[in-house]
């Protein structure tokens, strides 16, 4: 049966989460399917940073560090994302990037292993893991005399073998959006006594997450893609209760000592998940990503996480049906899992012409998604990409963004010079 625009306007007027698109701001003529790469503008973030900068910083000074409760930011934030995540109080905060903290946990991972199973020497990813988290791995490898071995998703559980000492993967993959089973993988890496690392940036907030019921070992996120925390948003980071207090991290600021304020000249390491912490912490991000979370307090009257996640299958599941049905002879081809439990919040389209042009007609017309190029021998293709956040994407948006899509490819729009000019960001 053909879906039509009268049927996805019924599906939002039925949709019980819909009031939560009213926490937003979302440009007129905008269709915004990017959140995935960034977030949208919570309405309060400008009222609240206006009164960080005013009132706190303007009037209060350094005094705010304790009356504005600046100084435990970073472990408030923290505990507010362990709710989206399945973690506990007190075992994640909010700091710095989502590179610096994987480069924390992995070096922490690193010393458990080598202490534990020194004969250990490999780190196993991913080979379309995010490219960030190979860079910092390959680093510590260099470093350390370790190898990074990489490769592709169905031969991770045959590349778990005696000689490798961590699992370091992102929950759903960038570019495709397939999820992976983090219970079943990190119990897989654990038969074997390998540790598992996990990037949560394209899932928390977007899909459930349970860290504690999969028993992993460490955890790292971004703080400015579905938790709507604005460009550069803090980051966070877990660590599993069982090795928070084994091994320092080896950014030993002043944040992460056990008694900042007591300016000791040896380093003294704060217990549980502070001592992840490292320098002086930005608080007016922190503050704009709190309003992102605040939404997610809305979220949970309304069903939480569960709900959340149900819209997201969804709204993707219309948007592969549309795309298929109105796009067909196109050259368009699915790179996202169809099954629910192997699908993250984003569906992914290659080509093998024109993808980059295709996405530029589409955001002139304010269908605004984004291009990851593939690796360039055809292992990898091309794609055009697209981000469902359920808090403010309606059914009726994933209707016109195809209609939009149909246009661009039957009018060969895109092959208009100035949609194939390259950006510095894609």
């Amino acid at each position: 049966m053909t879906i039509t625009l009268n049927d996805c306007r019924a599906l939002d007027a039925r949709d019980a989460l819909r009031p939560l698109r009213d926490h937003f701001v979302l440009p007129e003529g905008v269709i915004y399917l990017d959140g995935n790469s960034l977030g949208v503008l919570p309405k309060k973030a400008a009222a609240r940073i206006a009164d960080v900068i005013t009132r706190e910083w303007g009037q209060d000074l350094i005094r705010s560090w304790n009356s504005a409760g600046w100084f435990h930011m970073p472990q408030r934030l923290g505990d507010r994302i362990a709710s989206l995540i399945g973690a506990g109080p007190g075992e994640v905060v909010a700091t710095d990037s989502t590179s610096v903290n994987l480069y924390k946990v992995l070096s922490a991972a690193l010393n458990m292993a080598a202490e534990d199973a020194p004969s250990r020497k490999t780190i196993v990813s991913e080979r379309s893991n995010f490219p960030t988290d190979l860079y910092i791995a390959e680093g510590l490898c260099r470093e350390r005399g370790y190898r990074l071995q990489l490769v592709e998703p169905d031969d991770i559980p045959a590349a778990l073998t005696q000689d490798t000492a961590v699992l370091m993967l992102t929950h759903v993959n960038y570019r495709t959006g397939a999820m992976h089973d983090m219970a079943a993988l990190t119990a897989a890496a654990h038969a074997v006594g390998i540790l598992a690392v996990w990037d949560l940036a394209h899932s928390a907030g977007a899909v459930p997450v349970d860290l504690k019921g999969a028993n992993a070992d460490f955890a790292i996120g971004c703080g400015y893609k579905y938790l709507n925390g604005g460009p550069g948003a803090p980051a966070f980071v877990w660590v599993h209760p069982r090795h928070t207090d084994r091994f320092r991290q080896p950014l030993s600021g002043w944040w992460g000592h056990a008694a900042p304020f007591e300016f000791t000249p040896d380093y003294r390491p704060a217990p549980g998940i502070t001592r992840y912490l490292c320098g002086t912490q930005p608080i007016l991000s922190l503050a704009a990503l709190e309003c992102g979370l605040d939404v997610f307090g809305a979220a949970g009257a309304l069903g939480g996480m569960a709900a959340l996640r149900a819209k997201s299958l969804g709204l993707t599941d219309l948007f592969i049906t549309l795309v298929e049905e109105r796009c067909a002879g196109h050259g368009l081809e699915l790179a996202t899992p169809r099954e629910h439990a192997k699908r993250g919040s984003q569906i992914c389209l290659s080509r093998g012409e024109g993808a980059y042009a295709i996405v530029q007609a589409l955001i002139a017309r304010g269908v605004i998604g984004d291009f990851r190029a593939g690796s360039g021998d055809g292992w990898h293709p091309d794609i055009l990409r697209f981000g469902f956040t359920p808090l403010y994407i309606g059914f009726e948006d994933v209707w016109h963004a195809v209609e939009h899509l149909k246009q661009v490819l039957e009018t060969a729009e895109w092959q208009r010079p100035e949609f194939n000019q390259k950006h510095a960001v894609t």
